[in-house]
């Protein structure tokens, strides 16, 4: 018998709770989730595609973010579990879909893992020298440090992310204050140089800069007072992230102009502080990757744990699926898991950077699949509904766009399938009571 397949929607709200994540550390992780590495490089690949009206696009996205971020924050403040989008899919939906969901999802961190630590890997390599093989081993290393910081625990790993945010946020407005002195309207015109057209490819180019919302919802069980503290680390997230991207987006535009390259926070720095503050941009990189990868590994290997506990996996994954349990069994198939496609790259030769290109579809499943059950256990009537209808079509357009890379998540699929041929049939959770 499977215990526990879902939790009680009353979530856990007791003032006198302790340990677990609390506002600022749940803010920072979700900050982390989002605010990946294309900060550095695509306020300048956006303004070379639309120009200043490139800015368009990211405020676009920014005000997108809004009912996305929203609707995950609302379904973990309801429904607090670590497995976050299989848990709402299983509620909604069912655990046939749930475990289709949670595999896309699960097995695509490993595979985007070295990736992203890639990005901040190449930076390393171009301030140290050694080429591919810097890169690489950075790649190792920055997966060995977020593994370590995991296996000791979430409140662990969130305290060390609150410091990687606070530092990120230091960096990036210091460095979009100090060269906003040098900015001129002549680079803001024409503002749409490309024709208004551009704007849609720039869009596109910057939408996995707000990936990140959904993976914070395996964290929910993980909150102090998930009722009111994630919706609170949600709307700081979103604020930080807003401020960070238009900040950098707009001086990457009004400062640098045509000249802007493909790494813009490096040229904005050099201009406040002079060319030693380049090497600072190696620093920004690395952070960024941390972060994302701290965020992601906490909330896959709860995730993991969620789904052995549910019957989607092996029983022997279930191993620390308690709220305030550490689920390192989980957390070694997602760390084993990546550096073996690490490896692989190695010994392919194959460039890091396009191993996330096997993970693109299995984020875009996820935003479906969530905001999709969003629409079936939210409230009607309410608002934060009717930003999932929002969130939900915003979905369906992300996977349009990214349509042609969901092939290793029909491979994934059709092996959940089969898993479930041959597995007992977990429980089917009672459908949700309408509000």
């Amino acid at each position: 018998m499977t215990t526990s397949l879902t939790p009680d929607p009353i979530p856990v709200d007791d003032p006198l709770a302790t340990g677990g994540l609390g506002v600022w550390q749940g803010a920072a992780l979700t900050l982390g989730a989002v605010l990946g590495t294309g900060v550095i490089s695509l306020p300048g690949l956006a303004a070379q595609q639309a120009g200043p009206a490139s800015l368009v696009a990211w405020l676009v996205l920014v005000l997108l973010s809004v009912p996305l971020a929203t609707t995950f924050a609302a379904l973990g403040a309801r429904y607090p579990d670590g497995g976050g989008v299989a848990t709402y899919a299983r509620r909604a939906f069912g655990s046939r879909v749930a475990t289709v969901t949670g595999w896309c999802f699960y097995f695509a961190i490993p595979l985007g893992a070295p990736a992203a630590a890639g990005f901040a890997g190449a930076y390393v390599a171009d301030s140290l020298g050694g080429g591919r093989e810097t890169q690489l081993l950075t790649s190792g290393l920055l997966i060995g440090t977020v593994a370590v910081m995991n296996w000791y625990g979430v409140r662990v790993s969130g305290r060390v992310q609150l410091v990687i945010a606070a530092t990120l946020a230091v960096l990036l407005l210091v460095a979009t204050a100090v060269s906003l002195p040098h900015a001129s309207s002549a680079n803001l015109t024409p503002f749409a140089p490309h024709g208004w057209s551009a704007i849609g490819p720039a869009a596109a180019l910057l939408i996995w800069a707000f990936a990140g919302w959904e993976v914070v919802t395996s964290l929910s069980s993980e909150y102090r007072r998930p009722a009111h503290d994630i919706t609170r680390a949600t709307a700081i997230a979103l604020v930080v992230m807003g401020v960070m991207y238009l900040g950098v987006a707009f001086a990457t535009v009004a400062v640098l102009g045509e000249s802007s390259s493909k790494a813009p926070l490096s040229d904005l720095l050099v201009l406040g502080f002079g060319e030693p503050a380049r090497g600072v941009t190696t620093v920004v990189a690395v952070l960024l990757s941390l972060g994302a990868m701290n965020a992601y590994f906490a909330g896959s290997a709860r995730l993991g744990a969620a789904l052995g506990r549910d019957g989607s996996l092996p029983v022997w994954f279930a191993r620390g699926s308690s709220a305030g349990e550490v689920p390192r069994r989980s957390l070694a198939v997602v760390t084993a898991g990546a550096f073996a496609t690490l490896l692989a790259v190695a010994l392919t030769g194959v460039a890091i950077e396009r191993t996330m290109l096997l993970v693109t579809g299995a984020f875009a499943l996820v935003y479906v699949v969530g905001t999709a059950a969003a629409l079936r256990l939210l409230p009607r009537g309410t608002w934060v509904r009717r930003g999932a209808m929002v969130a939900f079509a915003s979905a369906l357009l992300l996977l349009g766009l990214v349509g042609q890379h969901l092939l290793p998540q029909l491979v994934v699929g059709v092996a959940a399938v089969i898993w479930m041929a041959r597995s007992p049939r977990p429980t089917e959770p009672a459908a949700p009571t309408p509000v």
